[in-house]
């Protein structure tokens, strides 16, 4: 009976993992390593201190990254559009909690899940990237 427990507890969490190969396979974007570290306290990075506040980082991943203060945590996202070949009009444009390109048709999305705001055919949810807090310092790596 321990047997099958262990082997069931196993499965469970063999089962439970999340699965990315849907965004690590996206064909638009590419899985570029990124390590930047944020001070909350720099005029910049300050509006990062109350929720509901988003900011541009530029010169990292795709198309710089977009960094949001949804409430309950910090989250980073590639400010690239996830179903679009980049261009001009693909990085992603900050209006209050969502994102959107400047393209025709514009496809958006939301900052606080990543996923698009239109139900339609995008395929691909914004490309999430790590994110560690330690007081005042934002730490986005993957």
């Amino acid at each position: 009976m321990k047997k099958i427990w262990t082997l069931l507890l196993i499965s469970t969490l063999f089962l439970g993992c999340e699965d990315d190969d849907m965004r690590r396979e996206n064909p638009y974007l590419l899985n570029l390593r990124i390590d930047v570290t944020i001070n909350t306290n720099l005029p910049q990075y300050n509006s990062l201190n109350f929720p509901g506040n988003a900011v541009y980082y530029p010169g990292v991943g795709n198309d710089g990254i977009i960094i949001v203060n949804t409430g309950p945590g910090i989250v980073a996202w590639d400010a690239s559009d996830p179903n679009e070949v980049p261009r001009d009009c693909t990085r992603l444009q900050i209006q209050g909690l969502s994102a959107e390109t400047t393209c025709e048709p514009p496809n958006a999305y939301s900052l606080v899940d990543g996923q698009p705001l239109e139900s339609g055919e995008l395929q691909f949810g914004l490309f999430n990237y790590r994110v560690e807090e330690n007081g005042n310092v934002i730490r986005v790596f993957n």
